[in-house]
């Protein structure tokens, strides 16, 4: 603990305004069920985390957040309403036993993004703060969060229930843990929130407070009432609230503002093809391949291509990597488009040959129709030169009829 408390910092940090020592920066608000300790900041809209600005957020596009949620109860939701959810907890499981001691809260009105925080500082001092969290879900047309689905909301189902007090129906629920994993999978670097800001919105936490030492700090307060314990926890809070607001407005806006790197451009397109926006996804494979994607976003415009029917742009994509790349699944999708598209029975059987990723089985299927159609064209040169390669040992990798 004393290493923790040494972490404390008064000064501001790069993200939000700091809460400082001795004592935590909390008003007082007498209600009906109890003393409510809230603390609440204002955010212009050209606040940054990092290079994205939060004001993206307000005007970014519900519909294709619905796409990369995979949830399309959410196109119909305005963000300028959205409630952005994030808390602090006694225990890290969802248990009867884990209070969640520090929400945070965020939206919009009309002078910006406000972020509230409630504390529950003493134990007996949850039930206005679960009052006012069903409030603000009562008000909002949406929720999201950062693991929300897995850890905050089930909490918070909890305490209502250990309250004997009624969660207010829930708004269709964005959680951004689902959509960074599938955008930002290529390139290695997990889904941590803390990983996130640094690589995609390049924000660094100065003196953040691990998860795993947050219940420790807030039990060391309980006992102590020493307020340095909760600084950290306090800020570690505001940052996790307000980098959601910043990352919903750069996934909200791929192409727009400030710009998603080429690689998580790829994994964008390829969750926009597997939501069944093809159109769409394929423009956005285009512009990682412009941005300087590489292969692998050749790759997704070839797939996407075909997926949209376009099967010109999508032969013309994969024989572009078979020639880059040693790779069996290429050479089946080469086979299968010159057989079917360009009806190129030669080129689709020599693709073949030389090994594809199917099993051996439908394999051998393909090849004996393959040199069905190349014998039925023995009058032609390039057929005649087909055959004769395919009677001589087969290349290593390769296989032999």
């Amino acid at each position: 603990m004393d290493t923790i408390l040494a972490r404390t910092k008064s000064e501001s940090s790069p993200s939000v305004p700091s809460a400082t020592a001795p004592d935590l920066p909390f008003s007082l608000e007498q209600t009906p069920e109890g003393p409510l300790h809230v603390r609440t900041l204002r955010l212009s809209g050209a606040h940054r985390v990092g290079r994205a600005p939060v004001t993206l957020a307000r005007r970014a596009s519900s519909a294709l957040l619905a796409l990369l949620a995979l949830d399309p109860a959410l196109a119909a939701c305005p963000l300028e309403g959205a409630l952005y959810l994030d808390t602090e907890t006694t225990g890290l499981g969802p248990g009867a036993g884990t209070v969640a001691f520090l929400v945070g809260l965020a939206f919009w009105d009309p002078g910006g993004l406000v972020v509230e925080q409630l504390l529950v500082r003493e134990l007996g001092e949850e039930v206005p703060v679960l009052t006012r969290v069903a409030d603000r879900i009562r008000a909002s047309t949406m929720l999201v969060t950062f693991n929300g689905k897995s850890f905050d909301m089930p909490v918070l189902r909890t305490r209502f229930v250990m309250a004997k007090k009624n969660l207010p129906e829930e708004r269709p629920h964005l959680d951004l843990l689902h959509v960074a994993r599938r955008l930002h999978k290529a390139r290695g670097f997990g889904s941590r929130l803390g990983a996130i800001e640094r690589e995609v919105l390049g924000f660094v936490r100065e003196d953040d407070v691990p998860s795993s030492e947050v219940s420790a700090c807030y039990l060391h307060f309980l006992r102590t009432g020493d307020a340095r314990a909760l600084v950290g926890v306090v800020e570690h809070n505001a940052w996790d609230v307000v980098s959601m607001v910043a990352l919903v407005g750069l996934y909200g806006e791929p192409l727009e503002g400030t710009e998603l790197d080429a690689v998580d451009l790829v994994g964008v397109a390829r969750t926009l093809k597997r939501a069944g926006s093809v159109d769409r996804a394929y423009e956005v494979a285009d512009a990682a391949h412009v941005r300087g994607g590489g292969l692998e976003a050749i790759r997704a415009r070839a797939e996407i291509a075909k997926a949209r029917g376009d099967k010109a742009r999508a032969l013309a994509d994969f024989e572009l990597l078979a020639g880059s790349i040693d790779d069996p699944t290429i050479r089946l999708e080469l086979a299968k488009l010159y057989e079917h598209h360009a009806k190129d029975a030669v080129r689709a059987m020599a693709m073949t040959s030389a090994g594809t990723s199917e099993t051996e089985e439908r394999w051998e299927r393909r090849m004996i129709r393959l040199r069905a159609k190349v014998e039925k064209s023995r009058g032609d040169g390039a057929a005649q030169t087909c055959l004769r390669v395919l009677d001589e040992p087969a290349p290593e990798g390769g296989r032999k009829l």
